[in-house]
């Protein structure tokens, strides 16, 4: 899995126990996976539709620094399924993991729309082409 995307927890990410609140974790989660997703399929117009199971496996607190692992599980014809898995960048301790994210890529109505991808693509493979 690859770790993409850092976040520092700061007093305003905690909940009342002084340790990150899961929600904020779960909008950090949703953003890097719309963002991963926007430049797989090369298309801003992606949404989640659904989370699987989510696994809280430990906390972090302030100060520390987490890291957001996304990797791609399936192609569907209109999705893109992920996995995520969440961790201190310090202590490679994992926070949280959620087996399964699927993102729809949709046209400019909001319709599903076929994004015609097969694999992992790389931005500098593309560039590469040009």
């Amino acid at each position: 899995m690859k770790f993409h995307t850092r976040k520092w927890v700061k007093p305003e990410d905690l909940n009342p126990n002084k340790t990150l609140f899961g929600g904020k974790l779960l909008a950090w989660i949703d953003e890097e996976a719309a963002l991963y997703s926007i430049v797989q399929l090369e298309n801003s117009h992606v949404v989640t539709k659904h989370m699987s199971e989510i696994n809280f496996m430990s906390s972090a607190k302030e100060g520390d620094i987490v890291e957001i692992g996304i990797e791609v599980v399936k192609f569907g014809r209109t999705s893109l399924v992920l996995q995520c898995e969440v961790r201190n960048k310090m202590t490679h301790e994992t926070i949280i993991t959620v087996d399964r994210i699927t993102m729809v890529n949709l046209d400019e109505n909001g319709s599903p729309k076929p994004h015609g991808k097969t694999q992992v693509e790389y931005v500098i493979d593309r560039l590469n082409k040009g």
